[in-house]
C-alpha cells in the first residue's frame, strides 16, 4: 500500500476514494425493505393464525356428541333401520367474529364404499345463532334464527344413515362464518357451500360410521 500511494498521483487517490464511499453508500441503499407482502409472508410462516384458521382466540372449533365416539359406530336408533333422529350434537370454540353456524352431514361412499359414485346428503342446517351451541337429540325442528336446507331426499330436517352395502362413513360437519346468509331458498348443499364461500372462519368435523345389520 506504501509503494502504491508513493506511485499513484494525488488526483487517482482521491478519485479511488470517492469510489470506495460510493461503494459504501450502494451496499447501505441496497438493503431491502419490508413491503406489505413481504410482511404479509413473515406473518404467514411465523405461525401467526391467518383469516380463515381453524382456531381463533376462543380455540379450535370442535363438534362432537355423546352417542358414540369420532370415527366411531353410529348406534342403531339414529338410522334408517331404527328410530331414524338426529343424535345430540354439541360444540365449542366458535372464533371470534363468527355470526352464524351452520352444519352439513353427508355420505361420500354411496352407494357402496369399494366403488363410491357420489355423496349422499343427510342434514342441511344453517343460519345457526352463534349462542346456541347444541343441538337435542331427535331435532324437528331448526331452531330459533335457524333456516333449513334440503337434504338428498328433498326433504328438510335429518335423515339417517340407510347404506345399500357395506360400512360407510358419516360426517357432520360445522361451519363458523363471519355473517349471517339470511334467506336461500331451502337450499341444497351445493347451493350452501356456494353462499359460504369466503365466510367460513372455522370448521370442525365429526365422523361415525355405519353398516346395515
Amino acid at each position: 500500500m506504501a509503494d502504491l500511494l508513493r506511485v499513484a498521483p494525488i488526483g487517482a487517490i482521491a478519485g479511488c476514494m470517492a469510489l470506495a464511499l460510493a461503494g459504501c453508500s450502494k451496499k447501505q441503499d441496497d438493503k431491502p425493505t419490508e413491503t406489505a407482502s413481504t410482511a404479509s409472508h413473515s406473518a404467514a410462516t411465523s405461525g401467526t393464525p391467518q383469516t380463515g384458521s381453524q382456531e381463533g382466540k376462543m380455540g379450535k372449533l370442535q363438534i362432537s356428541t355423546t352417542a358414540f365416539e369420532h370415527q366411531g359406530a353410529v348406534p342403531k336408533k339414529y338410522t334408517c333401520q331404527g328410530d331414524d333422529i338426529s343424535p345430540p350434537l354439541a360444540w365449542s370454540g366458535l372464533p371470534d367474529g363468527t355470526k352464524s353456524v351452520a352444519l352439513i352431514v353427508d355420505d361420500p361412499d354411496a352407494p357402496d364404499p369399494a366403488a363410491p359414485k357420489r355423496v349422499w346428503v343427510h342434514w342441511v342446517l344453517y343460519d345457526i345463532p352463534p349462542t346456541v351451541q347444541s343441538l337435542p337429540e331427535a331435532t324437528k325442528q331448526a331452531p330459533a334464527g335457524a333456516r333449513d336446507g334440503k337434504n338428498d331426499w328433498g326433504r328438510a330436517g335429518y335423515g339417517g344413515p340407510c347404506p345399500p352395502i357395506g360400512r360407510h362413513r358419516y360426517f357432520h360437519k360445522l361451519y363458523a362464518l363471519d355473517t349471517v346468509l339470511g334467506d336461500l331458498g331451502s337450499p341444497t348443499k351445493a347451493q350452501l357451500e356456494k353462499a359460504m364461500q369466503g365466510h367460513i372462519l372455522g370448521q370442525g368435523e365429526l365422523i361415525g360410521t355405519y353398516q346395515k345389520e
